[in-house]
């Protein structure tokens, strides 16, 4: 009989409760990551903000799904009591490959793709990208923060 090891799960520096979902890169990603965040913020006193999160989750999860070949995205959510922050990450390599110009919007008003990180950076606190480090290199990871307006100051 073999023992089980628990692996460790590094500190969320943001306080409060941690949250990780692997996903296979397919169609349902989003809807998955979508639905298990409605479900997350529903029981964490955070009903107020599921809206603009299901829709921040879901375009960068759908980021991930069409413009990477990543086996497996990864949402991981941090909530404490006044904010929730969601990292997705991906093994599609470098932000610009997989990304373009972040932070811009690349689309006209008459475009239907283009437009998921303005629409991230309009709705967030914050949010931003980077890399998954030395630890996971060639990881790309892209977050956001959302908060009730009423505890943020």
């Amino acid at each position: 009989m073999t023992t089980a090891t628990p692996t460790p799960v590094p500190p969320n520096h943001l306080g409060g409760e941690s949250y990780r979902l692997t996903l296979p890169n397919t169609a349902n990603a989003p809807r998955i990551a979508r639905d298990f965040l409605s479900s997350l913020l529903g029981v964490s006193r955070h009903p107020g903000l599921v809206d603009d999160a299901r829709l921040c989750v879901t375009e960068l999860v759908t980021n991930a799904h069409c413009h990477t070949r990543t086996p497996l995205i990864r949402v991981h959510v941090a909530v404490n009591r006044k904010r929730v922050t969601v990292a997705v990450t991906d093994d599609g390599g470098p932000v610009h490959t997989a990304f373009g110009t972040l932070g811009a919007p690349t689309a006209g008003p008459e475009e239907e793709h283009g437009r998921g990180l303005a629409l991230v950076e309009s709705l967030a606190l914050a949010w931003g990208t980077g890399s998954g480090g030395p630890q996971y290199p060639g990881r790309t990871v892209v977050w956001f923060t959302l908060g009730r307006p009423e505890l943020t100051t």
